[in-house]
């Protein structure tokens, strides 16, 4: 059952308890740790199935291939990635010590400590993905969760809560659904450690509230992705990649390539390649297409095509691409063609918010580095993609931007690698998780030296002699 709408005493109530487990059971054992990865797994192999279709209610339509893809696969996927390692993990880490301590017995190490309660924002965008997949690197370092998933996918939190609370005890996992009050309240909880997945504008809400407890963050936010189409690169199949992340959930992703700067003298091959690209994947048409995903809600619908609407009346060229020329206004849902936006301007919305949906401004470049300078007049985004051969060029554009990760020749894919980290950087994001990174991150790295047995530091002690200030004398010095 779904603790929905629980006051802030009653999420605190939840928290003071899974405290009071932690202390009592003391550091989990990893055979534990794989029980906990292990009941995750079977919760999504066994309804799977329930919870793509509960995703593809609350959006309106979601492909149920992509759901399975996504959040299904891809969060079964990284629970089992922890789980093969998690034992490699755990191992206390040796470190140096000062000599010639280390030569008289002394040892130096770290130990990988769970923090505690780890409290769990999930954003509606992939609702499932975005619970289990900082759950696997939860559960690999030992910690117990508390789940706060969005309001706005309403059905899948419900059954998500519903399914957690069969499978886990309220010591363990707890979910709590509920609309901003019931956020808002949970941020302000004295958990361990929070990850937050969503908005930037949300973020600062969360940081202030984690303040005030000192409560570290994992902030995954996301801003304007940007792509640089290098003059070496094949426009075709970069043109039928970008396309794919751009409509893969309606562009409704952290990671969706945001805007591409596109060589001046290609911009049109790599128009007539997006459009073909769109033709091929849905050939049979967009609005009634089950593999293509609606906007989630009345709002953003609106919010999208606002930005449209700016564009144009600020002097941007907007090319629908629509292979069967459909009429989007009549639909039961919230689907929308994928568009480019040309000549786009810094004044227009389409530039200045994370667009989360299927439009694609171009900007047209001569020079690399005035796509590079152009990037870094920008805050640092999230991801980064560069497309081309050139080894120089890429080197020049990878070296002199900063983002939180790169995809080169593709979009999207480095969050699908489990060994690399997955983290934003400054108004993208602080902190990562995915892997071992993602164990480091929701463990405390606990420093631990064990002192020889030779009385060789008694000199260190007053009173100080001419041994002490000789053996200072010799560390001051360049």
């Amino acid at each position: 059952m779904a603790l929905d709408g629980l006051s802030a005493d009653g999420m605190g109530a939840i928290l003071a308890k899974q405290k009071a487990a932690h202390i009592r059971d003391g550091i989990p054992s990893a055979a534990q740790r794989e029980a906990w990865i292990d009941k995750s797994i079977d919760l999504l192999v066994t309804h799977g199935d329930a919870l793509a279709q509960a995703m593809a209610e609350d959006f309106g339509h979601r492909s149920v291939d992509q759901s399975n893809l996504t959040d299904i696969a891809g969060s079964i996927g990284a629970l089992k990635f922890s789980k093969k390692h998690m034992r490699k993990w755990m191992r206390p880490e040796k470190r140096g010590v000062e000599f010639p301590l280390g030569l008289l017995g002394s040892k130096a190490q770290i130990q990988y400590q769970p923090k505690g309660s780890i409290g769990i924002i999930s954003p509606w965008n992939f609702p499932v993905n975005l619970t289990f997949a900082p759950l696997a690197n939860v559960f690999a370092a030992g910690n117990r969760a508390m789940i706060k998933p969005s309001e706005f996918t309403e059905k899948t939190s419900e059954l998500m809560a519903e399914l957690i609370a069969k499978y886990y005890t309220e010591e363990e996992v707890a979910v709590v659904t509920g609309g901003p009050d019931v956020g808002a309240s949970f941020t302000q909880l004295p958990f361990d450690h929070i990850v937050f997945t969503g908005a930037t504008s949300i973020a600062h809400h969360v940081m202030r509230a984690a303040a005030d407890n000192l409560v570290p963050l994992t902030l995954e936010l996301g801003g304007k992705s940007p792509v640089v189409l290098g003059k070496s690169a094949d426009v075709q199949k970069a043109a039928s990649r970008i396309m794919a992340g751009k409509t893969l959930n309606a562009g409704q992703i952290c990671l969706a390539p945001d805007y591409a700067f596109v060589p001046e003298e290609k911009t049109g091959e790599f128009v007539g390649a997006a459009q073909a690209a769109v033709g091929k994947m849905y050939a049979d048409g967009l609005k009634d297409n089950d593999d293509y995903t609606s906007i989630v809600n009345q709002r953003h619908y609106d919010r999208l095509n606002s930005y449209l609407d700016d564009a144009r009346e600020k002097g941007a060229e907007v090319i629908e691409i629509n292979p069967q020329n459909e009429n989007f206004t009549q639909q039961p849902h919230h689907k929308m063609a994928p568009h480019i936006v040309l000549n786009p301007t810094d004044d227009m919305k389409v530039m200045q918010d994370e667009i989360f949906g299927p439009i694609l401004p171009l900007k047209s470049y001569n020079e690399t580095k005035d796509a590079v300078a152009y990037i870094n007049d920008h805050p640092r985004p999230l991801g980064l993609y560069y497309f081309g051969d050139d080894a120089n060029e890429r080197d020049m554009v990878l070296n002199n931007t900063t983002s939180g990760g790169v995809t080169v020749n593709d979009v999207i894919f480095h969050v699908a690698q489990e060994d690399l980290p997955f983290g934003g950087v400054g108004p993208s994001g602080m902190g990562a998780y995915h892997g071992r990174d993602g164990f480091y991150e929701f463990s405390h790295k606990k420093a631990i030296y064990t002192q020889t047995g030779n009385e060789i530091l008694a000199m260190m002690r007053p009173p100080y002699g001419d041994k002490f200030r000789k053996q200072v004398q010799g560390r001051i010095k360049k």
